[in-house]
């Protein structure tokens, strides 16, 4: 065990997932956990779970919240060998509904025009009024608007060099968006669904041990790369961008996203689909215990994860008056394990092409930015500048962006 005597919590709470690192007084990381948001019990989605707070239901998701909180520490500790008295700091980053429901605040401004935070963040709270079992004080990332948090904000925070023109993508189940134009950042978020984290997936798990993170065409069998190599039991997030990738590559898929009729692919490919009383399915793997579907709904669940991503993009180039062409440096991160390939994005149509191969991907980049601001004795102040240079645009429900959307689905 390290023979610091204070340690430091850095946590990113998303709607489907949670992570956190548990790490010295000099910022070395000793443990990394995650576990999935108990509130998805409750309701999949970020509006789902806020029209419920507003319907009288938000102690019960703050105290889901909670747990799956306190689980998380829970185990960096244990992971760790660390004792709760000896964290000294904490910091967390959230979306703003998931902020306001950990705060106990009242949410139905989010939901409501303007869609305006009652409750900005963006300093230290005590740990109580945030139902979390530590002695230390919380720093909360400030939120942009009711539809860009903390998240996106510590994202940003985790780069310490930006030059103009470079776009910044959190995909998850709220992808963020941010493009800087060498002043200030314009950002925005579409609603993708949990898909892109494994959740709403017939076979999806969070990315971890046993999860499918990866698929490739190797002659006529489709392969698959599980995490820590043992046996396939789901697939995460980038699992399911490989395995739709895949089919499209083997024709399986076809561009519209319909799993081809079996008699139609003349090699010995056909055998990885399957028609039975629920509808045509890609089965990717099974053995005595585990059978891993991808049904048409779940294709169609990705389509419309990438095709809000995809449409996203475009309308917030739009609004900046930048080209495609003209975009510099594109960072991904989101809860894909450790990255996406290349020609992976290209083959789903996720981003513009001309994009693909400026992308490099951040894993954990949210919390990247929340360990740099523990580590930095100016954190807040540094923060609170990135916070204030942040100009919202919002376009869920807006004519331009659904005539991106429709265009966007297509692979």
């Amino acid at each position: 065990m390290n023979k610091s005597l204070t340690y430091s919590l850095a946590l990113d709470l998303g709607t489907t997932t949670l992570a956190g690192w548990l790490c010295d007084d000099r910022g070395c990381i000793l443990a990394r956990q995650r576990t999935a948001n108990p509130q998805a019990e409750l309701a999949a989605d970020i509006v789902s779970r806020l029209e419920l707070a507003s319907a009288g239901r938000g102690a019960e998701l703050r105290q889901a919240l909670a747990d799956g909180v306190e689980k998380l520490i829970a185990a960096l500790l244990r992971e760790g060998g660390v004792q709760r008295a000896h964290i000294a700091r904490a910091a967390l980053a959230a979306n703003p509904g998931i902020t306001h429901l950990l705060a106990g605040k009242p949410v139905d401004s989010l939901i409501f025009p303007p869609h305006r935070p009652v409750f900005r963040a963006g300093g230290a709270v005590p740990a109580a009024q945030l139902a979390m079992n530590l002695s230390c004080d919380v720093y909360l990332f400030p939120l942009a608007s009711g539809y860009v948090g903390g998240d996106l904000a510590a994202f940003l925070f985790g780069v310490k060099s930006v030059a103009p023109g470079t776009l910044f993508v959190d995909i998850g189940t709220n992808a963020e968006i941010a493009l800087f134009d060498g002043r200030r950042w314009r950002v925005t978020s579409v609603a993708a669904g949990p898909a892109f984290e494994g959740g709403e997936i017939a076979c999806g798990m969070p990315w971890k041990a046993g999860a499918v993170d990866d698929v490739q065409v190797v002659g006529d069998r489709l392969q698959l790369h599980v995490v820590e190599d043992g046996l396939p039991r789901g697939l995460c997030g980038s699992g399911l961008l490989a395995a739709v990738a895949a089919g499209l590559e083997s024709g399986l898929i076809a561009a519209d996203g319909t799993l081809v009729p079996p008699g139609a692919i003349e090699t010995n490919l056909s055998r990885y689909l399957r028609e039975n009383g629920e509808g045509r399915a890609l089965r990717l793997y099974r053995d005595a215990h585990t059978e891993l579907i991808l049904s048409q709904d779940d294709i169609r669940a990705f389509q419309l994860a990438k095709g809000a991503v995809k449409a996203g993009i475009a309308c917030l180039l739009q609004k900046a008056g930048v080209a495609e062409e003209d975009v510099g440096d594109v960072i991904l991160t989101g809860s894909f394990g450790t990255s996406l390939q290349r020609k992976t994005l290209k083959k789903v149509a996720m981003l513009p092409e001309n994009m693909v191969e400026k992308v490099r991907f951040e894993a954990d980049g949210v919390l990247r930015g929340v360990r740099r601001f523990l580590i930095l004795e100016e954190g807040e102040e540094a923060v609170g500048k990135l916070a204030a240079s942040l100009h919202p645009y919002p376009l869920s429900g807006t004519p331009v962006f659904e005539k991106a959307f429709i265009a966007a689905l297509n692979f």
